[in-house]
């Protein structure tokens, strides 16, 4: 069973050697790798090419960037039944692929798989949604982030099987594009698993330390996508207009108040400004 690992990148260098370097250790070697390349200075060319008589690899130079736009790019070039879309500051523990392809030939009528993202060589967890327990899971409760999601395209609707390219960063709205495909993809019947056991490394990104632009910023991918599938009267988005929109933000911002925690207080604030924000802006546009 062949992967197609479709990876966008721009602006990044040594983070993308050692993701390069995780592959070449995998334990399971039937993968092709694309890199849709949106540099304009050629940077990574070498790095590439120090990589292709270590696995089969497709580099593809564009000139546009957004990262939900190249990753859909990329479906085009892919060979394997299985796609995922690895970031290019991530790097992967050497049996994941291994696990990936057993998980699914175990689980007959799996169509999408997520692994645990963890904080680089730790067992505390990273970005994303995760949980110390394996489960299958359904638009209301969704797993893992866009890097930790894998797809067998047999198995789920390829109609769905795409990114919004509203979505992302470089794009409209910069967040949320792996939700939002995930959540149309459930939509349409797909079966998820999640499993922490196998461990995707992806550096913890701190909110608290980068500040309330980055919370922003990524938030307003949340309140759009959100908007996206209100519009569409989609009655189960309700679910997280109240939970997105009200309780959770609010009891966060609460209990940041009771802990005297001015740094979760802001991050929970802004990320609520931002959700917001979205929510309203793809009304008045999309």
């Amino acid at each position: 069973m062949k992967i197609s690992l479709v990876l966008a990148t721009l602006g990044r260098s040594w983070q993308l050697v050692d993701f390069l370097n995780s592959l070449r250790h995998q334990t399971y070697q039937d993968f092709e790798l694309i890199i849709i390349d949106q540099n304009r200075d050629g940077k990574i060319d070498d790095i590439v090419k120090t990589f292709t008589s270590c696995f089969e690899v497709m580099h593809v130079k564009v000139d546009f960037t957004g990262n939900a736009r190249a990753r859909d790019y990329g479906i085009g070039f892919a060979q394997g039944r299985i796609i995922a879309f690895p970031d290019d500051d991530c790097t992967y523990e050497t049996d994941v692929l291994e696990q990936v392809v057993a998980e699914f030939a175990r689980r007959e009528n799996l169509s999408i798989l997520v692994a645990g993202s963890y904080d680089l060589s730790t067992s505390r967890f990273s970005i994303g949604v995760n949980s110390r327990k394996a489960r299958y899971f359904s638009r209301f409760s969704m797993m893992g982030v866009e890097f930790t999601q894998f797809f067998d395209r047999d198995r789920l609707d390829r109609q769905q099987f795409h990114l919004d390219h509203d979505f992302g960063i470089g794009s409209k709205y910069s967040g949320a594009e792996g939700f939002e495909m995930l959540y149309r993809l459930l939509r349409a019947g797909s079966t998820a698993f999640y499993t922490p056991g196998i461990r995707i490394y992806h550096p913890d990104k701190d909110h608290y330390q980068l500040g309330t632009a980055r919370m922003l910023m990524y938030s307003t991918g949340v309140g759009a996508y959100i908007r996206k599938f209100a519009n569409q009267q989609d009655v189960f988005i309700l679910y997280y207009i109240v939970r997105k929109m009200f309780v959770a933000p609010l009891l966060k911002m609460m209990l940041a108040l009771v802990l005297l925690n001015p740094k979760k207080l802001a991050y929970s604030f802004y990320n609520l400004v931002g959700i917001w924000r979205g929510f309203l802006a793809y009304g008045a546009d999309g």
